[in-house]
């Protein structure tokens, strides 16, 4: 059946599906919906009760629809995380990079190591949120321009992110749909995720040389790249909890164990960090509902309503339609090159996880060689595409927020002359590494 007869066939609650469907990525652009107490989250939910409520969909296909084994994986590393951040690990560390006798590009080098290093295991969000009001302290303290270290903190977060399979949410939600290995993903991806992390330091240390000082410690231009609000540095840093060193090595040894059995065994990564989880909530000193209080449950609303919307919206054929339309065109969507594109695209368009759920359907049958080579590239696209712009990544958002309260505002301007280079950089390498040779 052509489009246009398709549309013509289409019954009022198909028309109301689309519409719903569509109202839904308007408010995933957005970030909300004008004139609504509404956030992404919030979107999400209301548009799959509308869609449960159109389609006469019943609450069983709805839960179907939802990726169970994402959901708990998700569920449990921010089990994980919360006890990090309640041990008080983050900021020490943190705090002991800040402490290293390093000149300012050191200092800088360090930093970007030591986020993208904890965001491939504890999720590049947490590791933005614990550690940008230390690195802002430091910055102050040492009279050093905080921009290029608070973007770099950001950036770097989400390029290490990209390298396993669980340290952002669309890469679990894309390793657990399509099935792929762990082991393999990590190899795969080590290499655009290390050249990247190089160029992000390269371009923050030498390229813009009104930040490239030759003293670590020097007073800050007049006219500064970010704009600081003059501040009191404080010793300690008040939203962290003191650092607990019998539960950071509870939490290193759980997250340690969960690393092995996703590298060297076939136990279903949900089940594993299910029970990792399980293992911290058992505890004599972090009562659970403080541990639980560090879950980010509008995150996974998020999903769940987005499931659903996405599960009732493919049920109206458009989706399968469009795909074998730009197939005919030339354009495959599971093309290297295509993908490449679309994922940053769209990621910057609606946001990575949305954008993922749109794409994942129409990538091959799980466990296939193709799904797996395009989930890789999604993977890798998708987060990479998120430094592009200060919208672009939940992460950046964060470092934004944190950072005005702690008296640096970053404008949209002062994120792009790092984001836009580092990413368009970072997404040729990944061209370089994984789609020029098979074409």
């Amino acid at each position: 059946m052509t489009p246009p007869d398709q549309l013509l066939d289409f019954a009022p609650h198909q028309w109301g599906v689309v519409a719903v469907f569509g109202v839904v990525y308007l408010g995933m652009f957005l970030g909300g919906l004008p004139h609504f107490k509404l956030d992404r989250s919030g979107v999400a939910l209301l548009g799959a009760i509308a869609m449960i409520a159109l389609t006469g969909m019943s609450l069983e296909e709805a839960a179907r629809a939802v990726d169970l084994p994402t959901i708990v994986l998700l569920f449990a590393f921010m089990v994980v995380s919360a006890q990090m951040r309640l041990g008080g690990f983050y900021a020490e560390v943190t705090r002991a990079v800040g402490a290293l006798p390093l000149a300012r590009n050191g200092l800088l080098a360090a930093l970007i190591v030591v986020s993208a290093a904890l965001s491939a295991v504890f999720s590049n969000d947490v590791i933005c949120l614990a550690m940008t009001p230390v690195v802002a302290r430091i910055c102050l303290e040492r009279r050093v321009d905080p921009l290029p270290f608070l973007v770099g903190l950001a950036c770097a977060a989400n390029i290490g992110s990209a390298a396993t399979l669980i340290g952002n949410p669309q890469n679990m939600l894309i390793g657990s749909v399509l099935g792929l290995p762990f082991g393999p993903y990590v190899v795969a991806a080590l290499v655009p995720v290390a050249l990247s992390l190089l160029v992000l330091w390269l371009w923050l240390a030498h390229v813009d040389r009104r930040w490239a000082r030759r003293d670590e410690v020097r007073p800050m231009p007049a006219v500064a790249v970010a704009t600081v609000v003059p501040t009191v540095p404080t010793s300690a840093d008040e939203d962290s909890p003191p650092f607990d060193r019998l539960q950071t090595a509870k939490g290193l040894l759980v997250a340690g164990v969960l690393m092995w059995v996703f590298l060297f065994s076939d136990w279903p990564r949900d089940v594993a960090a299910l029970v990792g989880a399980g293992v911290l909530l058992l505890s004599r000193r972090l009562h659970s509902a403080q541990v639980m209080g560090y879950v980010d449950w509008q995150l996974l609303l998020l999903f769940i309503g987005l499931f659903v919307v996405n599960h009732a919206f493919q049920a109206t054929g458009l989706a399968a339609w469009a795909v074998q339309w730009l197939a005919v065109k030339g354009i495959v969507l599971q093309q290297p090159g295509v993908l490449l594109v679309l994922g940053a695209l769209l990621s910057n368009a609606v946001s990575n996880v949305p954008a993922v759920m749109l794409v994942l359907p129409h990538l091959g049958e799980a466990g296939s060689a193709g799904a797996q080579q395009a989930g890789v590239m999604l993977a890798l696209a998708s987060t990479f595409a998120g430094n592009l712009l200060l919208v672009g990544s939940i992460a950046n958002l964060i470092v934004v927020d944190l950072a005005e309260k702690a008296g640096v505002r970053i404008g949209w301007a002062a994120h792009a002359r790092i984001g836009v280079p580092v990413t368009l950089i970072s997404l040729a390498l990944v061209w370089l590494a994984l789609g020029a040779g098979a074409r």
